[in-house]
């Protein structure tokens, strides 16, 4: 079980496919993990060194002690890939994560080839919202966050078709560590790259829900029409669209990525 030592934690990662192929990163959502990506990575294996981690305070990475910004999760990315001595690589976040591609595509734009970032905003929330949800989880620990998320991650007919699938991630939810949670809702709370995305260099593909009411299709929208020559693809899911639509989202991933 690999982890890397990024500053003041141990960041559980792990690897598919082959080092001398193009590397691609996945980055997961708030309160999930690494294995959110499983079929992608299936998937897409054969033609990427697909590289996944847990992001700070969620599954089986380290929190830290100091204070979680966004900055601090892009660092870690950067920090994932020198370790591992991947000079630049594509990257696909999804919510959070996503927020943490944004980051990375104004900051570290060397280290970015391609840039997917789905079901997420340049702001998601308010900070309000996300203070409120930190202290509740701080209070009461993750089951009153657990007990309301599927209906924000999957439409309603998802969770009828897949009840054992959704059942399986909210377990997980459950599972996660409250103050790494309540930490990255602080750093939700203040992430806002609204005034930095239009400098993105990288050719980016924005994926939105169709029913997705946390990050919506206008949000995507915005953030096709401030990055330059950004793409929008729909697919028929609400926030959790990788899983929700798995294969729309991998075929839209991988075209995507071929593209010269």
């Amino acid at each position: 079980m690999p982890f890397a030592h990024i500053d003041d934690v141990r960041l559980h990662y792990r690897t598919d496919g082959q080092p001398g192929k193009p590397c691609l990163v996945f980055s997961n959502s708030l309160g999930t993990d690494l294995s959110m990506w499983d079929a992608q990575a299936a998937a897409l294996a054969g033609s990427f060194h697909v590289l996944r981690y847990d992001t700070r305070g969620h599954g089986q990475s380290e929190r830290g002690s100091a204070p979680v910004t966004l900055e601090r999760l892009g660092r870690d990315v950067v920090g994932l890939l020198d370790a591992l001595a991947i000079p630049a690589a594509h990257f696909c976040g999804i919510s959070m994560g996503g927020m943490t591609g944004q980051w990375l595509g104004v900051h570290q734009p060397r280290r970015i080839v391609k840039l997917v970032l789905a079901n997420t905003a340049a702001r998601i929330g308010n900070a309000e919202g996300w203070t409120g949800r930190a202290e509740l989880v701080r209070r009461e620990g993750m089951d009153g966050v657990a007990d309301g998320a599927a209906a924000r991650w999957f439409t309603p007919a998802f969770l009828d078709r897949e009840a054992q699938l959704v059942a399986r991630m909210i377990g997980r939810l459950r599972e996660q560590d409250a103050e790494g949670y309540a930490a990255c809702c602080d750093a939700l709370a203040h992430a806002d790259l609204r005034a930095g995305v239009a400098s993105i260099a990288a050719p980016t593909l924005v994926v939105a829900g169709a029913q997705d009411p946390v990050t919506t299709v206008a949000d995507g929208e915005w953030l096709r029409q401030r990055i330059p020559g950004a793409r929008l693809v729909t697919v028929p899911a609400s926030h959790i669209s990788n899983f929700e639509a798995e294969e729309a989202f991998t075929r839209a991933l991988a075209q995507f990525l071929a593209l010269a």
